[in-house]
């Protein structure tokens, strides 16, 4: 359910390269002034490749760390499988250094990235970063955006498959996909459909609710994740702020006031709003915090009011309100949540005697009315045997103490791979993975993308 503070890519970059541009004659050999007006020439004709791509709109071009930075939109169909429908202007970035570089498809799954991909660094490679479709600015005007039924994994897979075939006209190096959480879902979506489309993909901390109805493997994670004391601590603190509502109640009020939230949209009362971000606490606290800050969580019983609530506030107490929910804000991610990607339906039987909405803890809860809908598990059934039977080259990286890392990939026997790093939550990267297992990911994605 929750996406609140999950980034686009959660790992820190490992190894930064230097590579110059197609066509540059290296500065040591003709001197900085000579190297770039050679760059230059071919930044242009880069650009000039680019507008001649039938829907490709070249919307800037900046310089970063020395290479240029387009900024682009492309024209795509509302509906892949019946174009008639129309189409909608999807935003994309490429950061170009070179035409034989490999080149690393970045997907956040949520709006445009901005940063640079660990992997991007790791091979010193060009970047394509996409905005996911209906989200921000990449949603199709008038009615067909509010046409959620259009907002699948099969039609952005599709998006993505029409980039690639546009761009691989430029980039003729190595391809290879990458995105953490959604992000990493995302880009095994787009594996799962048009295989030829990549040469391997590196997913991070991708979940996989491949059978949405059964949760043991979360209720599992739950009741092993970390140490006894600390779980025992953490669920008394989110019983006592249950227990304590009555009371704690009117600070929340006072906070939705001063913040100017909302809900009478999506989850329709301060109450059910409170209870919400008080469901959520635990799984934020693994989501986002270690081990370490366990000793951190106070002692439910006998800490006052004041303290309970600010301590909550700042470790995993998340506020979902109709200002962030809705068309412009998360509310597409939760859309495919209640449709297609699935959620984690957790009992949470400590919480059974002092809850008021038991069945308030599902994505429709956090959707304006107009974007709810029903869920269908086929999708996710899908991809999750295809990855464990056909899947080739691919690699998930997921961290042991991370929620959503609970449900796993499998991936097959074809040259793939899966590593969990120690401890780690959803900010599990390479970089953090023990020294001969780092090595081995590293050496096997240099070998996919063809570098040394």
């Amino acid at each position: 359910m929750r996406n609140k503070g999950i980034t686009a890519l959660l790992c820190a970059g490992l190894v930064s390269g230097t590579a110059i541009l197609a066509g540059a004659v290296p500065a040591s050999a003709a001197g900085p002034a000579a190297s770039a007006k050679a760059g230059a020439s071919a930044a242009e004709d880069v650009r000039e490749r680019l507008e001649r791509i039938p829907g490709m709109t070249v919307v800037s071009v900046v310089d970063r760390e020395g290479y240029p930075y387009y900024t682009l939109t492309y024209a795509q169909p509302v509906d892949h499988r019946d174009p008639r429908r129309g189409t909608f202007t999807q935003r994309l970035t490429l950061w170009h250094k070179s035409t034989d570089r490999p080149t690393v498809f970045y997907t956040g799954g949520y709006t445009l990235p901005t940063g640079i991909a660990s992997l991007t660094r790791l091979i010193d490679a060009n970047q394509i970063s996409v905005e996911h479709r209906y989200f921000a600015d990449s949603r199709p005007a008038g009615p067909a955006g509010d046409d959620w039924s259009r907002m699948t994994i099969q039609q952005e897979a599709s998006d993505e498959h029409r980039i690639t075939q546009a761009l691989r006209r430029i980039e003729k190096g190595k391809w290879l996909g990458t995105g953490g959480s959604k992000g990493g879902m995302t880009a095994t979506y787009h594996e799962r459909f048009y295989p030829q489309d990549l040469d391997a993909v590196v997913a991070f901390v991708a979940p996989n609710d491949a059978h949405n109805r059964d949760d043991s493997t979360y209720e599992r994670f739950f009741r092993t994740v970390g140490t006894e004391e600390c779980r025992d601590a953490l669920n008394a603190v989110q019983r006592e702020m249950l227990v304590r509502r009555e009371r704690l109640l009117p600070k929340f009020e006072a906070d939705a006031v001063k913040n100017g939230d909302t809900f009478e949209e999506t989850l329709g009362t301060t109450d059910r709003a409170y209870e919400f971000a008080v469901l959520d606490q635990v799984w934020n606290f693994w989501q986002s915090d270690t081990v370490e800050n366990c000793a951190t969580v106070p002692d439910a019983k006998a800490v006052g009011d004041e303290e309970l609530y600010e301590w909550s506030k700042q470790h995993g107490f998340s506020v979902y309100q109709d200002e962030t929910l809705g068309t412009n804000g998360s509310g597409p991610y939760y859309r495919q949540a209640a449709t297609q990607l699935g959620w984690a339906d957790l009992k949470f039987k400590h919480l059974k005697d002092v809850r008021h909405h038991p069945d308030i803890y599902q994505p429709n809860s956090v959707l304006p009315a107009a974007m709810r809908g029903s869920y269908n598990n086929a999708a996710m059934a899908d991809v999750d045997r295809w990855v464990t039977t056909r899947g080739e080259r691919m690699m998930f990286i997921y961290g042991e103490n991370d929620p959503w890392s609970a449900e796993k990939f499998t991936p097959s026997r074809h040259d793939s791979y899966r590593f969990v790093v120690p401890g780690a939550n959803h900010g599990a990267s390479i970089g953090k993975l023990p020294a001969e297992q780092q090595e081995q990911a590293i050496s096997t994605i240099k070998r996919w993308a063809g570098v040394k």
